[in-house]
This record gives structure tokens, C-alpha cells and sequence, in this order.
């Protein structure tokens, strides 16, 4: 039995291991090895209150998340830093010379005086500047007298349209590497003395690096050790370092390539946990029952296809067969579809329901957004037609019902929808989050379709899947093409199909890169090129980032907030009413965003669907499930606010017909800049697939979903999938081999618990 000291991580949800406890001086655990209990230890019981609240800003709350918080990169001292790639505002660290040293005394009283050193790298200068008391610039002047070579920290600053450091941290070295001078601040220079190496951690500026080093070496002394997270025979076969050797390693490395080695043991734990979680999840489902729902020769599928409108692609007839194969068995179908905008997913998922249907059962469709499900409904109900018009006279003999329910429903119609999910006469059902409400009860749920699926989180989709009888089929869609590398990882649960070719006669749509600052008047021809795009009967988009003016600007996707030196973005609110009375008068222009009234918002899209409102103005609310084929033109202001896969997204709700389409991309963005090469790279391609995969290069996995993962717990803080991708494969094959020789291993069933409870349903979605 493991025991542990008197500051047990005492938790109350004893849901984990299915009843499986472990019991410790009567403190009940939810974790059955030593090893995990002291990762999950709350830092406050090791650190204290106030220590632990810093710690807060760089998601960091227990013992585990610490200790796997790793510098970025290592000082050695006998490297020597670029000084002319500084950027003012950034914090640095920087090994240089001393070039000068002069004292100035400053008029006043108290014998203030300032201390010049200009610093080295044998081609540019820095000049570092300290002020104190005479006594006081004395001690530093004598540091840097002693010794010419030194790391020095601090934020930089400018001085006379100059890069410069004041007051920055510092230790100095003589020719044989010790120290012979130091600031007056110990934790550096301890840190140097100690380990020969300046570790420089992701920090903030309430929690400088040193103070970071300084608790991960107390963490460390408190912990102790514990058993191995893996099994002998795992580390051995993958060459890994245990656990512990390597957190020790890696906070405190002898040298370069052990700490390297430390953290790709942390890399690799993160990978197999990963990989062992999404395992687990394959195993049981495997083990789940799902209504079998063959095919009908006789059925409303067969019926649909006899008359439906459109010649399935290539794509469309594989990817239909492999899922009607999967649903006319037992073993609950678990299975990703991405496409590009208009490959026809919709499509695909409405042919599963109907076999659904056809077998006794019920679909549901469940999309994010008021927008997209009314959108869904209509579309389907389209499709359709007398199909969909359920048991009524006059509707053929295979007619299903197809019931809509979302949050902005009058009681008679929530009334009326409920009722007929109640009773079966809706075979499919579609709305939003409306439907995992505990009031909506099911008739025989056979399939769960969820549209723009990470937008939704473990629990919320589980009260679908876990309230029928038997467990559901399960569809995924995503319209964000997704690179190999990321779906092993994120999506490793579910096999993963693919729809790349677009259905015959989709139109062109051309996009060009509006750049205001090299050419102010771009813009006034953007809205001129606007006006005859309606003058020919079309309509058009605008798409704003803001609402108002009140909204804080935000980098790509929502990841944080935009550069200082860019001007405020556009905003709905302001730009609707300008264009309106401006370049745009006289013309029907509307806005719409996601504060408006539900049944406000649906009128503005009925009047733009039907051709009422000529101009919409409105966010990202358009970026999903508006299908208006009229609209054949679409201008993106403030297009750097917005992430690759964003403005992919926002460019599929035109050309959505025979008409072409025009995306202009607006932006001040400086060539040369990344920001720039991501605009001009959506402006180069539209093949969506081309685009996740820059997109990933660019901003990494944090919000490679397009859902932004501020503030929250992830479960890769060093796994990057891009770069590591033979790791995850690796570890896939070595996550499988454990499941099947040692299932019930407390360091397996702990670490996929681990996983399971930070996923939080958005990097790693539960099937």
C-alpha cells in the first residue's frame, strides 16, 4: 500500500477508477500509485497560498504541472548573444561582453550617481544602465571591472530611440567560467553556482525564471522519490530515463544534452499518456453495443437517392460506404469526417441518418451555433422534401419527421418538438445545445451527428451518447481539415475520413490581399467593386472582428491580445452604419452579430438569405453553416485578427453556387512579416488541407481546433505534434502493446485518469 506524508491530495470525486480507491492514514485518494498522488499534490501544500496564486497566470496548480514546466532554453556562459535582434518591450537573456564602463554623477542631493556599461557582441552595443547611491555604483562598477564576460536578464527598454537595459540582472565570469561578480539578487548566481547552467522558464513579471528555479528545487527536495510512471519494460525499449531522473535533470542539468535528454522523457510521457487515454477509449467502446441499422433496398435512403439533385463525388460515394458498413453493425461506430467547405459533408451525415432511420431508430444532429442548426434544418428539410414531411396525408409511406429545437423556441414549439422526439415521429432531430437538456427524452437514439464537434465538450456530448439504451453511432464532423499528425493525437479515438474534391459545378473564388498601408486607396475601390457586385443582383459579406469598440482587440482565433502598435480593428456596430450612409448608400445594409436577440438574428438571415438585405456586416457568426448562394463577395477587415483556418472558413460562404466569388482580404500587415505570410498564403491556395497544415506550423496545437485554450489545463504542455510526430507513433504502437499486456497496471489506469481529467473535453474529445 502507498503511503505518503500528512499533505495527501485529499479529493472527494471518487469517480476515477470505478470504485477503485487507495486508502492512505485514512485519507482517501483518488489515486492508486505514489507517484500520481504526488504529481496531483496541490502546490500551496508545498509552496504556500501565496506562492502557489503566482504560479495561477502559467496554468500551474499542482506538483506535476511544475515540475513539467521546463526552461525554454539554457545559458552556459560561454555563448555569446545577437545584440542587434533585440526587441524593445521583451523580456531577454543575453551572455555578452564588457566594452565601457563610466560613472555619472546626477546633480541633487543623496550622492546619487548612474552607471554606463556598454556591452558586446563583438559587432553591435548595448548600452545597460544602473542608478543607486555612490557606495552602491562603486560595488557594481567593481563587478564588471573584475570580469569582461557576463549573462545579464532584464526587459529592454529604449533610451534616445535606443535599445537599452536598465537595472538587469546579472553574473560575471572570469576566464575559467566561475563567478567573480553578481547583482545584489542571490537566486541567479545560486543557480549558475549550483548547476553551471542558467535555466530561462516561461515566466511573468510576478514570477521571474530564478523564483520558478528556486521552487521547482523545493518541489523536488519535498517530493522525493517515487515508483517509476512507466513500466521497466516500456523505458527500456523507447531508451528513457526514469521519471524522476529526469525532472531532477532537467531543473537541475550537469549539462545540454542530459537536460535534453530529461525533457524528451517528459515529451514521451506526455505522448504515451496521450496515446494510452485514446487506447483506452478505443478498447471500450469496443466493448459497447450499438443498434445494428443495415441498409433497405425498400427505405427512405433508397428513396432519397432516386431523386436527390446532385451526382455524389468520388469521396462522397467511399466515405458513404465505409460509414453504411460501419452502422449495420453491432460495435458503436466512432468516426471523424473533415472536408473542405462545400465537399458535401452535410450530405454524407443526412444519407447515415436516413439508413438510421430506415432501421427503426432515431438521428440527431447536434450543431453549435442557433444559426447553423436553423441552417441544418432547412437545408435537410430541403433536401427532403415529402421525405421529410413525416406521417401526414399525402407524404410517401417512408416519410420521416424531422423535428428542430433550440433555446430560442416559444414553449408551444419546444411543446410540440419534444413530443415528437418523445414519440419517434421525428425520425431526425436537429437543434443545438437545447438538446443535451435533461428534459428531452428519446424515442430510440441510433446515431449522433455533431457538427464543428470542438465546440463541444466530453460532458455535454455524453448526455447523448450515455442516455440511450444502447450506445449510439457516433459521426463527426469538422469543416477545419486537420493535418495526420494532429488527428493521431487529438482524435485518436476515432478513424478519420476525408472528403478533398469539391462537387462539380461549385464556382472559383478568386482572393486578393487588400494592403491599406502600401495602398490607402485599395479600400475605397473595395467598397466600389462592392456596389457593382450588387448592381448585378449579388450580394456580399463584411466581415468585422469586433462588435464595438468596448470589445478588446484579440491576436488570430481569440489567441490573445492583438500587437499595441496596430489601430483598433473594425467593428460591426461602427462599420455597418458608415458604409451604409457612406460607399455603400443607398444600398440595404445590415449588421448582425452575437449579442443580437436569437429571433433578431434569424430575421437579418431570412432577409439575407432571400436576397431582402443586400450587405451583411457582421463577425465570425457567418463563419459556419450560412448558405446563401447569391453571396459572391466577401470583404475580411482587419484579415491579420484572424487565424489560416478562420479565413478559410469565413471564404467558404461564397461560391457557394454557379456564381464566381471575390474575397478581399483588408490588412496593414507589413510584407515580410509572419502575419503577412499568412494572409498571403490563404490568398495563394484554396486547398484547405494545405492551409491546417501552415496553420499548425504557425501557431502550434494550443488552437489548432480553432477553439482558444487560454486559461485552460491541456494536457500537452511539451508534446508539439508537428514536431514530435514519429514520438506519437511511437507511442501509439508502445500504448497498445501496455493496454494488452497489463490492463489493469495502477500506473496505466492512473495515467490515462491523469489525462482524462485535464482533457477537458477540448484537446482531446471523448467519443
Amino acid at each position: 500500500m502507498w503511503r505518503v506524508g500528512p499533505s495527501a491530495f485529499r479529493c472527494t470525486d471518487l469517480s476515477v477508477h470505478s470504485g477503485s480507491l487507495a486508502r492512505v492514514d485514512d485519507v482517501v485518494s483518488p489515486w492508486l500509485t505514489g507517484a500520481q498522488q504526488e504529481l496531483h499534490r496541490p502546490l500551496a501544500e508545498v509552496l504556500g497560498t501565496r506562492t502557489a496564486k503566482a504560479f495561477t497566470a502559467l496554468h500551474i496548480s499542482t506538483v506535476g504541472e511544475l515540475l513539467s514546466h521546463v526552461p525554454r532554453r539554457y545559458l552556459t556562459g560561454t555563448e555569446t548573444t545577437d545584440l542587434s535582434q533585440l526587441v524593445p518591450g521583451s523580456e531577454v537573456a543575453l551572455v555578452a561582453d564588457v566594452a565601457s564602463v563610466e560613472v555619472h554623477n546626477i546633480a541633487g542631493p543623496g550622492h546619487r550617481q548612474r552607471l554606463e556599461v556598454g556591452l558586446t557582441d563583438g559587432r553591435a552595443t548595448l548600452p545597460i544602465t544602473f542608478f543607486g547611491k555612490d557606495w552602491l555604483v562603486k560595488y557594481w562598477q567593481k563587478q564588471f571591472t573584475a570580469s569582461t564576460h557576463g549573462i545579464f536578464v532584464g526587459k529592454v527598454g529604449t533610451f534616445r530611440d535606443r535599445p537599452q537595459i536598465t537595472h538587469p540582472d546579472f553574473v560575471m565570469f572570469d576566464a575559467n567560467g566561475r563567478i567573480v561578480g553578481k547583482a545584489d539578487k542571490k537566486t541567479m548566481a545560486t543557480q549558475v553556482m549550483r548547476h553551471g547552467l542558467v535555466g530561462l522558464y516561461p515566466a511573468t513579471a510576478k514570477l521571474p525564471t530564478w523564483t520558478i528555479a528556486e521552487c521547482a528545487t523545493l518541489v523536488l527536495a519535498q517530493v522525493g522519490r517515487q515508483q517509476d510512471t512507466l513500466p521497466d519494460w516500456l523505458r527500456e525499449e523507447a531508451d528513457l530515463p526514469r521519471i524522476w531522473d529526469a525532472f531532477e535533470e532537467v531543473h537541475h542539468p550537469h549539462d545540454l544534452h542530459s537536460a535534453e535528454q530529461a525533457a524528451e522523457r517528459l515529451i514521451w510521457e506526455e505522448a504515451i499518456a496521450t496515446q494510452a487515454t485514446m487506447a483506452s477509449r478505443r478498447r471500450t467502446a469496443a466493448g459497447r453495443e450499438a443498434p445494428a441499422c443495415p441498409p433497405r433496398p425498400d427505405g427512405i435512403l433508397a428513396a432519397f437517392d432516386a431523386v436527390m439533385p446532385f451526382t455524389l463525388t468520388a469521396g462522397q460515394q467511399e466515405v458513404g460506404q465505409r460509414i453504411s458498413g460501419e452502422l449495420a453493425g453491432t460495435a458503436p461506430m466512432q468516426r471523424l469526417l473533415q472536408g473542405e467547405v462545400g465537399s458535401g459533408k452535410t450530405l454524407v451525415a443526412l444519407r447515415a441518418m436516413l439508413q438510421v432511420v430506415d432501421a427503426g431508430h432515431q438521428a440527431v444532429l447536434l450543431a453549435p451555433t442557433e444559426v447553423l442548426a436553423q441552417q441544418h434544418h432547412a437545408t435537410i428539410t430541403g433536401l427532403l422534401g415529402d421525405l421529410g414531411a413525416g406521417r401526414v396525408l399525402g407524404a410517401p409511406e417512408n416519410a420521416t419527421g424531422v423535428a428542430l429545437l433550440t433555446g430560442s423556441m416559444n414553449a408551444a414549439q419546444r411543446r410540440d418538438a419534444l413530443s415528437r422526439i418523445a414519440d419517434g415521429s421525428a425520425g431526425i432531430v436537429i437543434g443545438t445545445h437545447a438538446l443535451l437538456t435533461g428534459t428531452v427524452e428519446y424515442a430510440d437514439l441510433g446515431l449522433v451527428v455533431v457538427d464543428e464537434q470542438h465546440r463541444f465538450g466530453v460532458e455535454q456530448r455524453g448526455v447523448l451518447t450515455s442516455s440511450s439504451r444502447r450506445h449510439p453511432h457516433e459521426l463527426v464532423l469538422t469543416a477545419t481539415p486537420i493535418p495526420r499528425t494532429v488527428a493521431m493525437t487529438v482524435f485518436g479515438d476515432l478513424e478519420v475520413s476525408s472528403l478533398r474534391e469539391l462537387p462539380a459545378g461549385r464556382a472559383d473564388v478568386q482572393t486578393t490581399v487588400v494592403d491599406v498601408q502600401q495602398h490607402r486607396g485599395w479600400l475605397d475601390r473595395a467598397w466600389q467593386r462592392a456596389r457593382e457586385e450588387v448592381e448585378k443582383g449579388h450580394q456580399v459579406f463584411v466581415v468585422c472582428p469586433r462588435i464595438d469598440a468596448h470589445e478588446p482587440d484579440e491576436g488570430p482565433d481569440g489567441a490573445g491580445p492583438a500587437e499595441d502598435h496596430r489601430p483598433p480593428s473594425a467593428t460591426v456596430e461602427e462599420l455597418a452604419p458608415a458604409l451604409s450612409g457612406g460607399p455603400l448608400r443607398g444600398l440595404h445594409v445590415e449588421a448582425l452579430h452575437s449579442r443580437m436577440d436569437p429571433a433578431d438574428k434569424q430575421q437579418v438571415m431570412d432577409r439575407f438569405a432571400r436576397g431582402a438585405c443586400q450587405v451583411l456586416v457582421s463577425t465570425t457568426v457567418v463563419e459556419v453553416g450560412v448558405d446563401v448562394p447569391n453571396a459572391t463577395m466577401m470583404v475580411i477587415m482587419d484579415a491579420d485578427r484572424f487565424g489560416v483556418s478562420q479565413l478559410h472558413q469565413l471564404r467558404g460562404r461564397i461560391g457557394r453556387g454557379t456564381l464566381p466569388g471575390l474575397c478581399l482580404l483588408v490588412t496593414g500587415a507589413e510584407p515580410g512579416t509572419d502575419t503577412r505570410a499568412r494572409i498571403d498564403a490563404v490568398a495563394a491556395t484554396r486547398d484547405g488541407f494545405e492551409l491546417a497544415e501552415l496553420d499548425l506550423a504557425q501557431r502550434r496545437e494550443g488552437n489548432v481546433l480553432g477553439s482558444s485554450q487560454a486559461g485552460r489545463r491541456s494536457p500537452l504542455r511539451l508534446l508539439k505534434v508537428l514536431d514530435h510526430a514519429e514520438i506519437v507513433s511511437a507511442a501509439r504502437t508502445l500504448a497498445e502493446r501496455w493496454i494488452d499486456k497489463d490492463p489493469d497496471d495502477p500506473r496505466l489506469r492512473d495515467l490515462v485518469a491523469s489525462t482524462e481529467r485535464i482533457a477537458e473535453g477540448d484537446l482531446m474529445e471523448q467519443g
